[in-house]
């Protein structure tokens, strides 16, 4: 290593609480991952992706806007967390596969089927689900272009 990589690697020490924050950040969401991930996963019911009807439509206009608040703030974390999981440890596509279920967007119906079909994203998925004692995701044999409306989604 010569000089010029000596001088450059100089200012890290002038942010070492940064550089630890970041290290304790990356370390709970990879533990967190590792915890969260397996339980949503196994949670989601098995025809997610072939049932028409959100389950919480039809309840009390209340009821039925504070699950969908929740489940979006929940949602956009998730999302969050998976994509700084794409660069620290982690389970980041899974993350957002489960950050996606649960926001609320045009199109999303067609983007969770694209990404649940992929052989690598499908086998880790049924992988935990069958660790859990739960049975496979049903994936639909159409397109999954009918979308449902972005305030009600799925």
């Amino acid at each position: 290593m010569n000089s010029y990589h000596i001088m450059r690697l100089l200012p890290l020490r002038e942010h070492s609480t940064l550089l630890w924050w970041l290290g304790s950040l990356s370390l709970v969401t990879f533990v967190a991952s590792l915890i969260f991930i397996p339980l949503l996963v196994a949670w989601m019911p098995a025809d997610y992706f072939t049932r028409k009807r959100p389950y919480y439509r039809g309840r009390h206009p209340l009821v039925h806007w504070a699950i969908l608040i929740a489940k979006n703030l929940f949602g956009a974390l998730f999302l969050l967390t998976g994509l700084a999981m794409l660069f620290l440890p982690g389970q980041g596509l899974i993350t957002i596969v489960i950050a996606l279920t649960l926001l609320n967007f045009p199109g999303k119906r067609r983007l969770e089927c694209r990404l649940i079909r992929r052989p690598g994203i499908n086998r880790a998925i049924n992988w935990i689900r069958a660790r859990k004692g739960r049975p496979p995701l049903l994936i639909p044999e159409t397109d999954c272009g009918e979308e449902q409306p972005a305030e009600h989604g799925g």
